[in-house]
């Protein structure tokens, strides 16, 4: 397809997905709930975390979450004390456990206490133009503290090749502009043009089948072969075509 004619035909399909009605239906409703900035973070950042599977799913477990932090997840997060981690045992969504719940409260206590918050300990600082290195050094200052090894698996790292979708997803959640009323635009010292796209199944077919992306694995070397197409579409704010991608795999069996 030609690049001009693929960039008309997307455009059209972010126009009719991204919009508040997107909403309804994806987990980025659960940070919506929220209105401090340090409460969307941490919401949209556990929602993240759990998503994968079925999303109706995704989304009953992560309303329970801020259930289970009487919905005040900065307040939780800052002043827990280890007798109240004893309130998330039981939870479970697939493999993300209470153990692993619990040891994520604990590191983004750190994060926030020791380490500037979520904005400052994902921002690029390598002078490149995507997060890969920036995710792979946010992961070692999550885990610095003593962890259990098994809930690792749960924070993916670019540098060993992982696409690292849900990471990826958050930091379009937290970084885009927020006036399609979708994403937060909270970040503002990190920068739009610099995200790459949450790819994943349906994102990943779909571009295959537009010639937007050659590789067959989903892994952070197509996440780059995709950032090169969708940058051409549009350098300032590639991962709009998040939007177009996901709406057609999903809601058009494209």
């Amino acid at each position: 397809m030609d690049i001009e004619v693929l960039k008309e035909f997307l455009d059209e399909k972010v126009h009719c997905y991204h919009n508040p009605d997107f909403i309804a239906s994806d987990p980025i409703q659960i940070p919506h709930l929220f209105s401090c900035k340090e409460d969307i973070e941490i919401a949209g950042f556990l929602t993240a975390i759990i998503s994968w599977g079925n999303r109706t799913m995704i989304i009953r477990n992560a309303t329970k979450m801020m259930e289970l932090f009487d919905n005040s997840p900065y307040d939780f997060i800052r002043n827990h004390q280890e007798k109240d981690l004893k309130n998330l045992e039981g939870f479970v969504h697939r493999t993300f456990n209470s153990n692993d719940l619990q040891q994520f409260i604990r590191s983004l206590q750190h994060i926030y206490l020791h380490c500037g918050g979520l904005e400052k300990s994902l921002a690029i600082t390598d002078h490149t133009d995507t997060y890969q290195t920036a995710i792979h050094r946010f992961k070692k200052h999550f885990f610095e503290i003593p962890h259990l090894p098994r809930t690792e698996k749960h924070i993916s790292d670019p540098l060993k090749n992982s696409a690292a979708k849900r990471i990826n997803m958050f930091l379009r959640w937290m970084v885009r502009d927020s006036k399609a009323g979708v994403d937060f635009g909270l970040w503002n010292s990190h920068s739009p043009a610099n995200l790459s796209c949450p790819l994943d199944v349906h994102s990943g077919n779909v571009a295959r089948k537009l010639g937007l992306l050659l590789r067959k694995q989903n892994d952070w070397k197509a996440v780059a072969e995709l950032d090169l197409n969708l940058r051409r579409l549009d350098k300032n704010d590639p991962v709009k075509y998040d939007f177009a991608l996901f709406g057609l795999g999903v809601f058009e069996k494209f």
